[in-house]
């Protein structure tokens, strides 16, 4: 399925490099969202924990295992960086990701559980389009940041 993808983007004038990159970033952001809203979910139906709260552990969890997989898989050239350093740079890009996140959230949980309550579905589980959208979003805010200024050490 990479090797799909990097064939489509280079069609595109993508470098075929920076295609696999951007293809198994992908592939850690979906695992890292099943960890994500997985965690949320678990939080909020479960434990019942107010949405900002549980998004916020959610969230954190998902940036643990999305460091770990990027560092070691999608951009394994960057370990001549130290550990430190690089951990550092991706905690504050997540921080400012995780505030958007939780900002969008914030600013879309209700209108969409209007939106769900009148069209009679999912009564009060407005977080989980708000969190998909918000995700989207962040996204691309975590991808373009952390490879221009976390791992910028690769070619």
């Amino acid at each position: 399925m990479i090797a799909l993808f990097v064939d489509i983007a280079t069609r595109f004038g993508i470098k075929p490099k920076e295609a696999e990159r951007f293809s198994k970033f992908l592939v850690v952001g979906a695992i890292g969202f099943i960890v994500d809203f997985g965690t949320l979910t678990l939080l909020v139906e479960v434990f019942h924990l107010p949405t900002l709260i549980a998004n916020t552990i959610s969230f954190t969890m998902a940036v643990i295992s999305n460091f770990t997989l990027n560092r070691y898989w999608t951009y394994p050239d960057s370990r001549q960086k130290k550990l430190s350093s690089q951990l550092s740079q991706f905690a504050l890009v997540s921080i400012i990701g995780l505030a958007i996140n939780n900002s969008l959230l914030w600013l879309l949980e209700s209108p969409f559980d209007s939106l769900l309550e009148t069209v009679g579905v999912f009564v009060g589980k407005g977080y989980i389009p708000a969190k998909m959208v918000a995700t989207v979003v962040v996204l691309f805010w975590n991808f373009f940041v952390n490879r221009y200024w976390t791992y910028n050490d690769v070619d």
